[in-house]
């Protein structure tokens, strides 16, 4: 049986020692011993070895660690302590142990856990996190397809609606193209907001604290987190981090609502190097995680074919089906009878049952617009409001409901995991 190459970037005295173990063991030989995380990654990506044993330092990063979790079956971290074990296990490294063991011992586990794919989580039996004093809430994903249907809009008043009925809300600003969240409350100061939690979850673990720190609040039960203020930060939103913050989120609200970009496009299908960030990942993850998806429309007769073509390709990403809500409706661009055009159209060309519909309301979306206020505060007996209150409560219905498990969850026990 061939020998398994291992990719070894070890810092100090006992990187030889290692080396040397690994060589001695009948099992394993060194594939490469590299002198930093980042050409270990190179390496590993390339196919050089099949394990990898890394020491911790500021470049291992919950998106170091996913990039070669996706590269290599077994990776093994080392690390300074017992505090520093359970951190390295907060970033995602499937097994982590303090500095000091024999050698020997490590290259032992090596062997044994690419043999054995139950034991790659395991060095130590994880320590058992505490069960939280709150019940998890839920992730609703705004989603729509390009051409400025409304995303936000939606998004926005949808989570003051639920914020004032008295659920506690997050609203994400998740859109890698055109955030706008910011603008559209009012705030022209740039602020950390979703980056700055990102950056605290690529480092450790992201709490309700954390999350606070970095989250504006609106009013009682409403806070946001704002996105990036220029389209060209798109990649300091990785997926791995976007992930652990929005399942942190989770315990930090009732309803945890994502402003997603456009963008439903594997990007690593479109490019050669697969381990570059990806632009659309934000999306696709906070599709993945989320609980109730909202696909977001408008009635004019582009928009509504964008919307249709793109239900199509949301099907891929998601197992349930979404809320589909159609904004701007009017008899100048629907006919007559603009609801029942719209809701005709979707049946009949994308086979959806049901469909919510914001008819279009210029001076109360205007005056929402220009006081960088929700409509419940600058509109409240508008008909957008109306409407969109209506579609608060669908999706707070939708999100207490038993939902189908998620894509990635129904992926996971097909294949037996």
């Amino acid at each position: 049986m061939a020998r398994v190459g291992v990719i070894l970037a070890i810092d100090g005295q006992e990187e030889t020692a290692i080396a040397a173990a690994i060589e001695a063991h009948p099992d394993l030989t060194v594939a490469r011993r590299c002198a930093d995380l980042a050409e270990a990654a190179a390496a590993a990506d390339a196919g050089v070895g099949a394990a990898v044993i890394v020491t911790d330092g500021p470049q291992l990063t919950r998106g170091a660690i996913d990039l070669l979790r996706r590269a290599v079956p077994t990776l093994l971290v080392l690390t300074g302590d017992d505090d520093a074990v359970d951190q390295a296990r907060e970033l995602g490294a499937p097994a982590a142990m303090a500095r000091g063991a024999e050698p020997a011992a490590i290259a032992t586990w090596v062997a044994r856990a690419f043999a054995d794919p139950r034991l790659r989580e395991r060095w130590d039996p994880p320590p058992v996190a505490p069960a939280s004093a709150m019940p998890p809430g839920a992730i609703v994903a705004v989603w729509g397809p390009t051409g400025a249907p409304g995303r936000t809009t939606v998004a926005l008043n949808v989570a003051a609606e639920a914020a004032r009925s008295g659920t506690t809300v997050l609203l994400v600003d998740a859109d890698t193209y055109g955030g706008a969240v910011a603008q559209a409350i009012g705030l022209t100061d740039e602020a950390p907001g979703l980056v700055g939690a990102v950056r605290e979850s690529q480092r450790g673990r992201v709490d309700a604290a954390v999350l606070s720190r970095y989250a504006v609040v609106i009013e009682e039960r409403f806070s946001v987190l704002t996105g990036i203020t220029r389209p060209e930060r798109w990649p300091e939103l990785p997926a791995s981090a976007l992930e652990a913050v929005l399942g942190s989120a989770r315990l930090a609200a009732d309803l945890v609502i994502v402003d997603c970009g456009f963008g439903l496009e594997a990007d690593e299908d479109l490019q050669y190097d697969t381990r570059a960030p990806q632009r659309n990942a934000a999306t696709i993850t906070a599709l993945a995680s989320a609980d109730v998806v909202v696909a977001v429309g408008s009635a004019e007769p582009v928009a509504m074919q964008r919307l249709i073509h793109g239900l199509g390709t949301l099907a891929e990403h998601v197992a349930a089906s979404p809320l589909v809500v159609v904004n701007r409706v009017r008899s100048s661009v629907a006919g007559a009878r603009p609801e029942e055009t719209v809701a005709d159209v979707l049946a009949r060309f994308a086979s959806v049952p049901s469909v919510f519909t914001v008819p279009f309301d210029g001076a109360a979306l205007d005056a929402s617009v220009l006081t960088g206020r929700v409509l419940a505060e600058c509109a409240p007996r508008s008909r957008a409001r109306r409407a969109l209150a209506t579609i608060a409560a669908a999706v707070a219905d939708a999100a207490i409901a038993p939902a189908p498990p998620r894509r990635a969850d129904a992926e996971r026990a097909a294949v037996g995991d």
